[in-house]
């Protein structure tokens, strides 16, 4: 989309950001991701930001950009607010905004790449890691642990994140681990590294936002015998930044007006 209209306030104003989020039957997921899009739109004053969620928590992606037809929008941005790229943002999304440009041919819907990966969300990372009083030491393992998928390139972007979090160090060791759907799990990481003889485990839970997975990462963990386990990612900064810059690389993904789209 070229152009873009400005704002009464004068600020550069651009489609509106639909994101859409995983969605947990946890209260505290949806408030994370709505903390994290309102910090959002205190770093773009101006731009319409929504938020929508593939499961258990309104509005859906149809719902949302329905709404946005329904205002009169002319085009969209559709953010997946999720950490790697697998099933949800490769299938359910894709197909979910195909529906939507059947039913509003006229709204022109662009499609931002995931959040992950991007070596801002590894600040954030670090930025959790400090919040829990822990910093990269040789005496010290570090457990980068995901929710896991199906999908193996999508494990292998967490299995990269974790070696380059070992280049930034100086930890003794990095490994990935996954809650759910791969090997090893964090508990099993864990007590890998402590047969190993590291003096000690801490483990970063590489989330977007707290929850069933959060909570079976802290669990299996700390049952293991990690000393400390961190924050999920929810509304630092850093995340905050990268959803803009998702944004903005979709800007041009944005159809212009007249333009049929497939």
């Amino acid at each position: 989309m070229r152009n873009p209209p400005v704002s009464a306030a004068g600020h550069a104003q651009g489609p509106p950001l639909v994101a859409v989020a995983h969605g947990s039957r946890d209260a505290r997921s949806s408030r994370a991701v709505e903390a994290l899009f309102a910090r959002v739109r205190r770093l773009r004053p101006g731009l319409d930001v929504r938020v929508a969620y593939l499961d258990h928590v309104a509005p859906d992606p149809r719902a949302a950009v329905a709404s946005l037809a329904a205002e009169g929008a002319g085009a969209a941005v559709v953010l997946p607010a999720l950490l790697t790229a697998a099933y949800h943002s490769k299938v359910d999304l894709p197909r979910e905004l195909a529906a939507a440009r059947a039913a509003w041919p006229w709204l022109r819907l662009g499609y931002a790449a995931t959040l992950g990966p991007h070596p801002l969300l590894l600040e954030a990372v670090e930025r959790r890691l400090a919040e829990a009083g822990v910093t990269a030491a040789p005496d010290t393992a570090l457990v980068l642990a995901s929710a896991g998928s199906s999908d193996a390139t999508a494990n292998a972007v967490i299995t990269r994140a974790a070696q380059t979090l070992a280049e930034r160090g100086p930890w003794l060791r990095v490994v990935a681990a996954h809650a759910s759907a791969a090997s090893p799990t964090p508990g099993e990481a864990v007590a890998r590294l402590r047969a190993q003889g590291a003096p000690r485990i801490v483990v970063a839970t590489y989330l977007l936002a707290p929850g069933y997975f959060g909570d079976l990462v802290a669990e299996q963990s700390l049952a293991a015998g990690a000393d400390t386990v961190s924050a999920a990612l929810g509304d630092a900064p850093e995340v905050a930044r990268v959803a803009l810059h998702r944004y903005d690389e979709a800007l041009h993904r944005v159809p212009d007006e007249g333009a049929v789209v497939p």
